[in-house]
């Protein structure tokens, strides 16, 4: 049987990951007054960073990181939490999603994923989330040294200091990007918006599990919240500055 033209040249022409690649999370209209507003609140909760650090290295404190710990438990009891006995076991297994151990397991697993399947650009993203995070935190931690609340006593193992949270920084920084990656993948506009704040609910039910079980001040949390969230929206953005640009290292 003789094929028409339209038929021999759909059989002659490849399709390329090009052709059938989603649209990005953020069409070029939405960007045109989205990325704007989240400039600004990036540097706003930089801002709020910076007023943090300023206030903790001239030996302030907050009020309010001390009525929130001790609302949190029992008057009389500050061993005891507030709420009921499986309230303490669901915070105990949300902290640990935010642990050292499972984020790296997760993160190096997606990055192995990515360049498996020749994903490069998407793997230099995850890395940079992980590995920049992980870095900032760090030196923020050596450098304040903040010591970790006595107010009441602690429900879960700690060691280093207290601020930022790293439960908080570095899974609003894998979690968000990990969201975003999966995001792209979307056509529907109503998943990816699924997903992302999916993410941006487990980020802050990770945050604030460490407050209940008293092993960060709240300023800690919110710290970290800020940081990993404008150090994955930073990736973000240059990864698809790069891709836009059709440089080597976005394709």
């Amino acid at each position: 049987m003789d094929e028409s033209p339209t038929e021999r040249q759909g059989r002659m022409t490849p399709i390329t990951a090009e052709h059938t690649r989603s649209p990005p999370p953020v069409s070029m209209r939405a960007a045109r007054w989205l990325w704007p507003l989240l400039v600004i609140m990036a540097l706003g909760a930089l801002g709020l960073v910076v007023g943090l650090i300023d206030a903790l290295a001239h030996g302030g404190s907050f009020r309010l990181d001390h009525e929130i710990l001790l609302a949190l438990r029992r008057p009389g009891h500050l061993n005891q939490p507030i709420g009921p006995a499986w309230l303490l076991q669901s915070a105990i297994d949300l902290s640990a999603l935010g642990g050292f151990t499972l984020q790296w397991l997760l993160g190096a697993a997606c990055l192995l994923f990515m360049l498996q399947i020749r994903q490069r650009a998407e793997a230099a993203w995850l890395a940079a989330s992980i590995l920049g995070a992980s870095i900032l935190n760090a030196s923020l931690k050596s450098l304040l040294h903040r010591p970790r609340p006595e107010l009441v006593p602690h429900l879960a193992a700690v060691s280093n200091a207290s601020f930022p949270s790293g439960h908080a920084m570095i899974s609003a920084a894998i979690y968000l990007t990990i969201g975003a990656m999966l995001a792209e993948t979307q056509r529907r506009r109503s998943t990816r918006i699924f997903l992302m704040s999916f993410a941006g609910l487990l980020v802050l039910l990770i945050g604030i599990s460490r407050i209940y079980l008293g092993v960060h001040w709240p300023s800690d949390v919110l710290a970290g919240w800020c940081l990993g969230t404008v150090w994955a929206l930073a990736v973000f953005a240059v990864n698809r500055t790069l891709r836009a640009r059709k440089l080597p290292i976005a394709q």
